[in-house]
């Protein structure tokens, strides 16, 4: 079989998370309409059933990244990082473009004939933002010895005779292995996507277990999911101003009762949680809060009933509100975050207990 770690880069709100779920088959990354919606690498595990005189079996570990955005905060730079560490192990890097927001930024450019890509003026408002955001995401993937394949998300929203324009711009800038336009909820262009990608993997075993869909651990998506609700339920600064903790995660001991004959089903097991809001401002916190408290509890209703359809149980979650001024500026605080360095801080507790 065929396997390796797929990168996958886009400026913020390119679709890289949609796109990873349509994959994976599961939610493994939260997805909102506000850019920078994911802050850490997520891993999406694909199983790719082997296909008689097209591709032999594979796994594809697709690794989600942070939007390719210019650092202003040490939460940005850590963000920035996330990138360069994705590209460090790597076996093909797909650069994810918004086909629609591409198209929108150079008709600005050119109002009177959106077909004209190659011709745009770098004057103009439209292609001097479309130009600056190449030249940051471009700059990552120069130099890299594997495949790069452009990936144009969104393909549904664009008429299919602005396409050609947008690839053959896009192509001038960057030599790409691939293109392939695709639309991840109409799950278009998936299938030959895989197959390209599953053609350049080299020959190995699987990273991960065959039924195992991320490496995420389950405390850290909780925390995410309660994250999306925040991104959802508020506007403003306040959703980039937010980080979740979990404070504490009781998982349900033994297993689940069997419903007996003629009996009322049993009730599921509990899982309890606990988790704690990270906001900068009193004012957020008024927000996060909201009227009575209703902000909040609509915030908690909503991730719950998220929560419980992932775990497969009842909850019952806890969620309280603090502020810690500037932890976007705050190395120790940002680095706290990462569920890679917060299960180290659980095993040495445990250890030292």
């Amino acid at each position: 079989m065929r396997s390796g770690f797929v990168a996958i880069l886009g400026r913020p709100n390119a679709g890289k998370s949609t796109l990873l779920n349509a994959l994976a088959g599961e939610k493994v990354a939260i997805v909102t309409a506000k850019p920078q919606t994911t802050r850490n690498r997520i891993a999406g595990v694909v199983e790719v059933a082997a296909r008689k005189g097209a591709h032999p079996a594979a796994q594809v570990v697709f690794v989600d990244t942070p939007g390719v955005h210019k650092p202003t905060t040490h939460l940005d730079r850590r963000m920035l990082q996330e990138v360069h560490q994705a590209l460090e192990t790597r076996d093909l890097v797909l650069v994810l473009v918004d086909a629609s927001r591409r198209i929108q930024l150079e008709a600005a450019a050119d109002p009177g004939d959106v077909s004209t890509h190659a011709q745009l003026d770098p004057k103009k408002k439209g292609a001097h933002a479309a130009s600056s955001e190449d030249e940051f995401l471009f700059s990552l993937i120069r130099g890299l010895d594997c495949p790069v394949y452009l990936v144009l998300t969104k393909i549904d929203l664009v008429a299919k005779d602005l396409l050609l324009p947008l690839i053959e711009t896009l192509t001038r800038q960057y030599p790409f292995a691939e293109v392939i336009p695709v639309s991840a909820l109409k799950r278009d262009g998936l299938e030959l996507l895989v197959r390209k990608i599953v053609d350049k993997l080299p020959n190995g075993e699987r990273y991960y277990p065959k039924d195992q869909y991320t490496d995420q651990p389950m405390r850290f998506m909780v925390a995410e999911l309660i994250r999306e609700r925040i991104l959802v339920a508020t506007g403003e600064e306040v959703p980039y101003a937010s980080a979740v903790v979990i404070e504490r995660y009781e998982e349900p001991a033994g297993q689940p009762p069997k419903p007996g004959k003629g009996k009322p089903e049993p009730k599921l097991p509990l899982t309890r949680i606990a988790a704690a809001i990270y906001c900068e401002r009193d004012g957020q916190k008024a927000i996060l809060i909201g009227k009575g408290g209703a902000k909040l509890k609509d915030i908690g209703t909503a991730a719950r009933r998220q929560i419980e359809s992932l775990l497969g149980t009842r909850v019952y979650l806890q969620l309280h509100v603090i502020v810690q001024p500037g932890w976007r500026e705050s190395p120790a605080f940002v680095e706290s975050l990462d569920w890679r360095n917060q299960l180290e801080h659980i095993a040495e507790k445990q250890n030292s207990e």
